[in-house]
């Protein structure tokens, strides 16, 4: 089996929105969640959205060469890594 894209999730301050979204994409994220749980721990949709908008972020090579022209600078320290060395995962402090 192979892994999922996002790994494990490192312990970082959280700030909590809502976001209104189609059924059909709750549905698919909470299998996603369950999957996920199968091979890292249980853990529910809502806290894996913040860590795979960031990924997603991460992964926009438009938006990371704007936000460099713009003085944009990541939140996220090396530190943040969690185990395995995968991306380090962006939420916002209290």
């Amino acid at each position: 089996m192979s892994n999922l894209k996002l790994g494990p999730l490192p312990k970082l301050g959280i700030v909590r929105i809502t976001v209104p979204m189609p059924e059909p994409l709750k549905e698919e994220l909470d299998l996603y969640a369950a999957e996920y749980g199968r091979l890292y721990g249980e853990v529910d949709a809502a806290t894996l959205i913040p860590h795979m908008l960031e990924a997603f972020l991460r992964s926009d090579r438009g938006w990371r060469s704007r936000k460099s022209k713009l003085g944009g600078k990541s939140r996220v320290a090396a530190s943040a890594r969690p185990e395995g060395g995968a991306k380090p995962n962006l939420t916002e402090s209290e």
